[in-house]
């Protein structure tokens, strides 16, 4: 992956935690949390969506950022935690949009159109009732989300040290807003075909990489949403075709596809599914798939259909330690859904797992 050498093909799932403190500072708790999956053989960790300005970004309480040096310098111990066994770990890089829950920093939400998200807030997150109606961005507002998002990238590699980011592009967040066709209804140079409604995106892309050096870049990509799980981009596989292949000729390290089972296919009228039409459309980019993947013969399936990792969230919340199972074909842990409830924070519980 860039040039970064990894040990398996495992990788853990970004997933967000609300541990942070209330500053948006990485706790000690984090580290440890971190740390026991790469002690459990995962040779890739990708953190939890960490918002990347002191504006509209942030999404959550609770959540960590990435915005100045105090928070960069508490990811330190995070990073050193996984880099002691010999894992490499990857900021995952986020702004939240109209799907923002608690912003310290504001009182609204911002995203594409003026058009409030479909569904309720995640009352594991701490979010009570419909989505607010966000404002519409204005170019100024475009330009600091993307200044933000290279920002945060650059204090992600030079301060904190981690090994590269991923930026989140994925399951209805902002640049997945602008991506959808419903929730982006500008008529400016940020609307319209998919090409002009990945555009965001691709500029994202283009800014981080001018900061991080070496340091591998990478997408997270998915058609479902937090609030609309079974989205299809209208587009179907026209679409596919236009969002890898522009992913491709941008440079990325990786493309982290993500639905809710990989294997499935994409779209109702092929059998194909959107990590294959990846692997299609961008033949030679990193493939990490996510999505139902605990299953052995599943992980397989889909390294069989063009992945080059495997990326698992819950199974490894229930196994840490999955790596080591998967290679000694030991009996796996079943996931307790109470873990994430009332609020999905790190319990104690779970740190002394390994």
């Amino acid at each position: 992956m860039g040039h970064l050498q990894l040990r398996n093909r495992l990788a853990l799932a970004p997933m967000t935690r609300v541990s942070a403190t209330e500053a948006g500072n990485a706790t000690h708790d984090m580290a440890k949390y971190y740390e026991r999956f790469a002690k459990g053989g995962f040779a890739l960790v990708i953190t939890e969506g960490i918002y990347t300005d002191r504006r509209f970004s942030q999404g959550y309480r609770f959540q960590p950022g990435l915005t100045d040096q105090q928070q960069a310098l508490a990811w330190r111990p995070v990073v050193d935690a996984v880099h002691r066994h010999e894992s490499a770990v990857i900021a995952q890089i986020m702004h939240a949009g109209a799907l923002s829950q608690a912003n310290r920093f504001t009182d609204g939400t911002a995203g594409p159109s003026g058009i409030r998200p479909k569904g309720e807030q995640m009352a594991f997150y701490r979010g009570d009732g419909k989505y607010r109606v966000p404002r519409v961005m204005s170019d100024e507002d475009i330009a600091d989300a993307i200044e933000g998002f290279a920002k945060a990238a650059k204090l992600a590699v030079e301060t904190a040290g981690f090994d590269g980011v991923e930026i989140h592009a994925a399951n209805g967040y902002l640049l997945d807003q602008f991506l959808t066709d419903y929730s982006n209804q500008r008529s400016d140079g940020w609307g319209g075909d998919i090409r002009q409604r990945l555009r965001l995106t691709l500029e994202v892309v283009a800014e981080v990489k001018k900061v991080v050096g070496r340091s591998p870049v990478g997408v997270r990509i998915s058609q479902g949403k937090v609030n609309d799980f079974q989205h299809k981009w209208v587009e179907g596989e026209k679409g596919a075709e236009t969002v890898f292949g522009s992913l491709s000729d941008s440079g990325v390290d990786f493309i982290h596809v993500t639905e809710y089972e990989a294997w499935q296919p994409a779209f109702p009228d092929n059998d194909v599914s959107l990590l294959a039409l990846a692997r299609r459309y961008a033949p030679d980019v990193v493939l990490i798939a996510n999505g139902g993947l605990h299953d052995r013969e599943k992980a397989e399936q889909v390294l069989q259909s063009g992945a080059d990792m495997v990326a698992v969230g819950k199974a490894a919340l229930a196994n840490p330690d999955l790596a080591q199972r998967i290679s000694e074909r030991r009996a796996l842990n079943d996931f307790d859904p109470s873990l994430l409830g009332p609020i999905a924070d790190i319990k104690q519980s779970e740190l002394g797992l390994t």
